[in-house]
């Protein structure tokens, strides 16, 4: 199914759908992560080290794209979260108070991180929105954590792309897994951090109001 998909993408990289489907792709992975959006991202970016598009428009659609599905995520917790803690047991809302700390005191390094590992990205947008974290503030990170992402990704390709003038496939492969390596650095980092912060205890933790300014 990979293969399928990377060739569908590959035979768009000429058609004015390219980036549009780019921006679709890279906000759906925001709200529902088992949309492939890297995949999308660095095949336009090999696209653009052969010279079949703009690799500035490649980055532009894909961080556009993770900004707007972050943004949605974001309004879907908010927007849920009442009810949530309404149906939620104490065990719970005490973790909804542990995410509301964690993101007030540490949110830069969670949006931005999570932004590299599929899922935690809607995880984390969602629970920012849950917690009630300050729209002002979360929209600067979000920004940010998209531009990196999509030149990331966008560059991966861009670069890998052109070394492997002769084989597009080969080009797809390298920078993938180049990128797949990095979200399991990203992933490390976020579970060596996790645990020398620690988790919530039953004992610690209280049903404390949300209330993230």
């Amino acid at each position: 199914m990979l293969d399928d998909f990377i060739g569908l993408l590959e035979s768009l990289t000429a058609s004015p759908w390219f980036l549009p489907l780019v921006f679709l792709i890279a906000l759906a992975d925001a709200v529902f992560p088992l949309v492939p959006s890297e995949t999308a991202v660095i095949v336009g970016g090999v696209a653009a080290g052969f010279g079949q598009i703009s690799v500035w428009s490649v980055i532009l659609a894909a961080a556009l794209g993770a900004i707007s599905g972050d943004s949605i995520a974001y309004q879907l917790g908010q927007r849920t979260g009442d009810f949530l803690r309404r149906r939620s047991p104490d065990r719970s809302l005490r973790r909804f108070g542990w995410a509301q700390r964690v993101l007030q005191n540490r949110a830069g390094l969670f949006i931005v991180s999570a932004r590299f590992i599929p899922g935690g990205r809607t995880a984390v947008t969602f629970a920012s929105g849950v917690t009630r974290l300050r729209l002002s503030r979360f929209t600067g990170f979000v920004v940010l954590a998209g531009i990196v992402w999509a030149t990331y990704a966008t560059m991966l390709g861009f670069v890998f792309g052109r070394r492997f003038q002769e084989d597009h496939t080969q080009a797809f492969l390298f920078a993938f897994g180049s990128a797949l390596v990095l979200v399991a650095l990203a992933e490390l980092i976020r579970w060596m951090l996790s645990r020398r912060h620690g988790a919530p205890s039953d004992s610690s933790e209280s049903s404390e109001s949300i209330n993230v300014g």
